[in-house]
Parts: structure tokens; C-alpha cells; sequence
């Protein structure tokens, strides 16, 4: 029996790339215009409207009926179904996709990711692996709710303005951080967004992500292990990679990396870089 994902488009995985991967859009609206992630959106066209917009866009959770349809198409060749959510602290998207499985009796697994963007992406990405070791897909759901706990996302923003409009720091705060040059340095733990500290410069807050990982106990390097940026330019995220380099060197052939899209860039906003890995267990 074959065994089929699904997830959603805060995940950052491109519709197509993935064999066996039904990605589900949110809906992003900008104004009256309303659009599909990565659909009818680009990551690259999102960030173009995002700096020209006055106003921050509103995304929209994936609605049960959509998974409902993901999941009759995907089972239709008696395949089971293993559905990987954004935290559900952050949407409404997990209780979506468990309403829709409870139409099933069997075959249809949920699991709340506890995170987004690339920290989802390689929660998936391990499932894909477990799949291909032979497991089945109640197993592979357990292992995910398992291992999930292990994964960490920690990013680095380069502006404070999108956390201004969208009400999450004041007008004054965010002045006052653009004139120090102040760059908060984030996490995604248990299913939330915590702030880590506030770096003063580039240098600073790439010092502050390497910092975190040592915190962790260092990166699980047999595990998926993933790179974003959201934006329209990877250059921040390359000094990064150049400056942190004794993470990397003599541990991975190549870092994977990957845009953010609309879902969480609307609140990163363009020139933030992200890191996620699994822990190693201390």
C-alpha cells in the first residue's frame, strides 16, 4: 500500500516538487485581490506587492473542504494518507485538515508540525525518509509526533516594520529599532513565536543564530537540515552561511536552501534568514 502526503503551503515546499506531496495554498489577499500560494503567486511577485503595499496582507487558513477533496483524489488508488500541518498555535489549518479526516475511519493521520516554513519542511522531508524505509503511515505519524519536539527554527529578521503593522510591536519601538539598527532574533518553540533576543547588526545577529545552535547541542547532521530567506535576495543569507561556516564545513556536502513565502513572510517581512535541524539528542 503506497502512502501519500499532504501539507500546506506555509511549508514552502513548491507545488510539483515532490512526488507523492499534494501542497494545499493558503490564500493571501492583498486589499480586494486574493491569491493562491505559490499557485497564482510566486514568491518572488508576493515580496514585490509586499514592499510596494502600505498595508500588510492577510493570509487565510486552508477551509476542511479543501483537505477534504486532497484526501479523496490522494486515496483513490487505496493509498494511505499521512496530512503534515503548520503549528496549530499559528492557524487553524491542523483543526481544518482533522475535521476532514474524521471522515475516515482509518488510513487518514494528521500531525500538528509545531512550526512552519522550513521547520515544517523538514519534519516532512523525514517522513518521506521513514516512508521509503518501509514504514507504514500510522507509524510514520507517530514517529513525526515523536521527533517533532527535536526540530528547531531559528531566524534571524532584518527589519522591525512588518512586526509594527502588523500590531505586534508599537510605531515608537520600531523607530526607534531602525535607528540602532536592532535585528530580533526569533524561534519557533512549542508551536509559538518566541523572541530570542535583539541584535544590534548583521554581525551581531548571525554571532546570536550561531549561538542558539550550540545552545541546542548542535545539528543532527544525518537528519534533514534547511536554509531560507524570504525576500528577493539570498545575499544576507550567504553572509551568513560564509560567517558560521565551522558549523557546516566538514559535516554536509551542500546546505539546502529555499525562499519563505507569503504565509510567513508577511510578518518576517523581506531580509529575514532562517535555520532548521533536528537537535542532536544530549
Amino acid at each position: 500500500m503506497s502512502i501519500k502526503f499532504i501539507t500546506d503551503s506555509a511549508s514552502d515546499i513548491a507545488q510539483g516538487s515532490k512526488k507523492d506531496v499534494i501542497v494545499l495554498p493558503m490564500t493571501i489577499g492583498f486589499g480586494e485581490e486574493e491569491y493562491k500560494d505559490g499557485v497564482n503567486l510566486t514568491h518572488e511577485e508576493f515580496y514585490g506587492k509586499l514592499i510596494e503595499s502600505d498595508v500588510l496582507p492577510k493570509t487565510s487558513q486552508i477551509p476542511p473542504y479543501d483537505f477534504e477533496c486532497a484526501i479523496k483524489e490522494a486515496s483513490a488508488d487505496g493509498s494511505e494518507i499521512v496530512i503534515v500541518t503548520m503549528s496549530s498555535k499559528l492557524s487553524g489549518t491542523y483543526q481544518s485538515a482533522c475535521m476532514a479526516a474524521s471522515e475516515y475511519r482509518k488510513g487518514v493521520y494528521v500531525v500538528d508540525s509545531e512550526n512552519v516554513t522550513v521547520g515544517e519542511m523538514a519534519l516532512i522531508e523525514y517522513g518521506l525518509e521513514l516512508r521509503e524505509q518501509g514504514k507504514n503511515a500510522s507509524e510514520i505519524a507517530d514517529t513525526l509526533n515523536s521527533v517533532k519536539k527535536n526540530i528547531r527554527l531559528v531566524a534571524l529578521l532584518d527589519t522591525l516594520e512588518y512586526l509594527k503593522k502588523g500590531g505586534r510591536i508599537s510605531k515608537t519601538a520600531a523607530f526607534a529599532g531602525s535607528l540602532l539598527s536592532i535585528k530580533p532574533v526569533i524561534a519557533i518553540e512549542d508551536g509559538e513565536v518566541a523572541m530570542l533576543g535583539k541584535a544590534r547588526g548583521s554581525r551581531h545577529g548571525n554571532n546570536l543564530l550561531v549561538q542558539q545552535i550550540q545552545q541546542a547541542g548542535g545539528i543532527a547532521f544525518d537528519m534533514p537540515l534547511f536554509l531560507g530567506y524570504t525576500g528577493l535576495s539570498d545575499s544576507l543569507l550567504t553572509k551568513y552561511i560564509s560567517d558560521s561556516r565551522p558549523l557546516w564545513e566538514d559535516h554536509i556536502d551542500e546546505l539546502k536552501i529555499f525562499t519563505v513565502g507569503g504565509t510567513i513572510g508577511t510578518h518576517a517581512g523581506p531580509g529575514a534568514i532562517a535555520v532548521a535541524f533536528f537537535a542532536k539528542n544530549k
